[in-house]
């Protein structure tokens, strides 16, 4: 299962604080995801090899409008394992969904977001993850958590009916907001979600890092299609 954090500059601890802390919680990986400005600066082989965790660089693209955000996913594409766009409203969840360079839309219900019929069936069609953030669920109170948990758990239905592909992250800015796998599946049973509905979208990080590395790799063409081991670049 891997956790994805947003470090300093975006967030309050480096990339290795992260890292140890994701560790000794049992995490295999933490994907840094920090916005498109505000980027950290770290040595992911020398975090892996000091902590023995997976690091993934990644980056959550942050945009005013539609064009704005083509650009940036154009630009990030080709230098980040995992693309993810910064939804909340209606416009950038919609381009978000239509675009299979996109991986992950995050925070897709925040702000005056929503997603439908239609939105899922795009992000199906083009393999593009909900997030599932759990952030508001632990950090907010009263009326406003339970909005977050109505918002969450009408994601849930939508998602699973079209079985659409999912991740699930509790959004630390640091390290003492990091929460083990076991206290995240309590805390979806706690508000009706099952174990195993969290643990699959904790491990879809983790799934996302390696089917990415593995496109980007020298062997991989296209689908199906790889080089052979005895084969030869041209």
């Amino acid at each position: 299962m891997y956790e994805a954090v947003y470090a300093h500059p975006d967030g309050k601890s480096t990339v290795a604080r992260f890292a140890k802390t994701a560790a000794d919680y049992g995490f295999e990986g933490v994907v840094v995801r920090n916005h498109s400005d505000a980027r950290a600066a770290y040595d992911p082989e020398r975090i892996r090899e000091e902590y023995g965790i997976d690091v993934v660089e990644g980056v959550e693209i942050r945009a005013d409008d539609r064009q704005q955000a083509s650009g940036a996913v154009g630009n990030h594409r080709t230098t980040e394992t995992i693309v993810g766009i910064h939804g909340g409203t209606n416009a950038l969840n919609r381009f978000a969904v239509e675009q299979s360079k996109v991986d992950v839309l995050a925070h897709p219900m925040a702000g005056n977001g929503d997603v439908n019929h239609v939105l899922v069936k795009a992000a199906v069609e083009n393999g593009v993850r909900l997030e599932f953030d759990l952030s508001g669920v632990l950090r907010e109170s009263g009326g406003r958590r339970v909005r977050i948990i109505q918002s969450l758990r009408k994601l849930r239905e939508i998602v699973d009916h079209y079985d659409a592909p999912y991740v699930v992250s509790a959004d630390p800015t640091s390290h003492l907001e990091m929460r083990a796998p076991r206290e995240l599946h309590a805390l979806g049973e706690e508000i009706g979600f099952a174990r195993e509905f969290i643990e699959d979208g904790l491990a879809e990080w983790g799934r996302l890092a390696e089917r990415n590395r593995h496109i980007d790799s020298e062997s991989f063409i296209e689908p199906g299609v790889e080089r052979g081991r005895y084969e030869e670049e041209p």
